[in-house]
């Protein structure tokens, strides 16, 4: 059966929707880490982490290395945590954006609303109570 790529891409992408799999993936960006480590540093019951990192494996985005008694988790490819970098570019230009649009709109408020009203405003830009 045939998956037009698209569908496959939309698949990827709701396969790393799931802010657990995206923290594991952040710390396996600088090499592989032990489970013991990614559950002290997630704060997630053993069982679930272990389903979301039985996602990652079956995607084929992280593989399992053993030593021993110690499983170890570490990226397939160095193509996601360059994925993850572009992904932290883009919210970083999106939220520059919009602290960018929030100033003007507190500034046409102010101005608009005169001198007076500014007076009433805290610096965030909410009500101060009136006396």
């Amino acid at each position: 059966m045939h998956v037009p790529l698209y569908q496959a891409k939309a698949d990827f992408f709701r396969m790393l929707g799931h802010p657990v799999r995206i923290r594991v993936l952040e710390l396996l960006q600088h090499g592989p880490v032990p489970v013991r480590d990614l559950l002290a540093d997630i704060d997630i019951e053993p069982s679930s982490l272990s389903q979301q990192l039985a996602v990652l494996r079956r995607s084929g985005i992280v593989v399992s290395i053993r030593e021993g008694s110690t499983v170890s988790y570490a990226l397939a490819g160095g193509d996601v945590a360059e994925l993850l970098r572009a992904a932290r570019r883009i919210l970083t230009e999106l939220l520059a954006g919009q602290n960018q649009l929030l100033s003007q709109l507190q500034q046409a408020d102010t101005t608009a609303a005169g001198p007076a009203a500014g007076s009433l405003l805290t610096a965030r830009g909410s009500p101060r109570p009136r006396p």
